[in-house]
């Protein structure tokens, strides 16, 4: 049969060309030659009676053929690597690898203080964490270069397991002496004399704030727009003026008063959810499904690290 002629070796010299886009390139991370890959390749090809390839003059693109063998290729790899963690498992989650890939905004507070938290009562966990934009969150854990996404998502996606899932409105974030502070919820017209950053367009953040101003006919001017939510943050620290996030991402900065949030009260920014996603389908290692369970029970916000609604304090819409 055919499905027991494609060889290990093959699947791994043509992974390593879809990730790169070029033979050249794939021999070099492999330490092989480029004739090695290409005839692996043209194997491969032979073998299935499909080109796996489109050459295109600056790389190579799976065709629709390569990209169902590369959804194979990795699922069998993920499948391998989680063996190893399950019998590694069997020592009580002594060692293992997970790797994450995040949105900004959790990779700066909520994803470290998780992972301490998760290492105190397994030591010998490991972690490798990335961040990336939304989407880019969701492609990594389709690809299989992340064990779990925790991302802002606005629509389904195919082939993803979302295995939580919550509403996250978009909030305003200011130092607690802002002249705003005072309210627990704001509108857009109340924003907007007052200096704002804002996250790049490809934010979901961002693309829920134009879609409530275009609802409203306002025009924000922004003193600063950066992907890095660092850099809004300390904007707003460092006195610049307003700025969006999520609750869980500047929740420890609230717990501490460095930040005053503010709900804003428009339909369109409900319009997302925080997802943890991992690969539909995949039998996910002992150590993953415990850091994920971990996750679970920390995303959702204490009661003291919400935002309710304040009517002595807020100003009729």
């Amino acid at each position: 049969m055919i499905s027991h002629r494609l060889q290990d070796t093959a699947l791994r010299y043509f992974l390593e060309v879809v990730r790169s886009g070029s033979v050249s390139e794939a021999a070099a991370r492999l330490s092989v030659s480029p004739s090695a890959v290409s005839r692996q390749v043209a194997g491969l090809e032979d073998l299935l009676g499909l080109p796996l390839f489109e050459r295109r003059p600056r790389g190579m693109v799976p065709s629709a053929a390569g990209e169902l063998l590369a959804a194979h290729a990795r699922r069998g790899a993920l499948e391998a690597d989680r063996v190893v963690s399950d019998i590694q498992a069997l020592r009580g989650l002594r060692r293992g690898l997970i790797r994450v890939c995040a949105s900004g905004g959790f990779v700066v507070e909520f994803l470290p203080r998780a992972m301490a938290l998760f290492r105190a009562e397994h030591p010998g966990m490991q972690f490798h964490l990335r961040a990336a934009a939304p989407a880019a969150v969701t492609q990594a854990v389709l690809d299989g270069d992340a064990d779990i996404g925790l991302t802002y998502s606005r629509a389904a996606e195919r082939d993803i397991e979302v295995q939580h899932r919550q509403v996250s409105p978009v909030i305003a974030i200011m130092r607690p002496d802002h002249p705003l502070a005072r309210h627990a919820s704001v509108t857009l017209a109340q924003m907007h004399p007052y200096p704002i950053a804002l996250p790049d367009g490809d934010n979901t953040a961002r693309q829920l704030f134009d879609i409530a101003c275009s609802q409203r006919r306002l025009v924000f001017e922004p003193a600063l727009v950066t992907g890095q939510f660092e850099a809004l943050t300390h904007f707003v620290l460092h006195g610049g003026g307003l700025s969006l996030a999520g609750e869980v991402t500047v929740r420890e900065r609230m717990r501490r008063g460095e930040l005053h949030a503010a709900q804003i009260r428009e339909r369109a920014v409900n319009g997302r959810a925080i997802e943890l996603q991992t690969l539909a389908g995949r039998t996910l290692p002992e150590g993953v499904h415990a850091f994920l369970n971990h996750l679970r029970a920390l995303l959702p916000a204490p009661r003291a690290a919400t935002i309710p609604p304040n009517p002595q304090n807020d100003t009729p819409p």
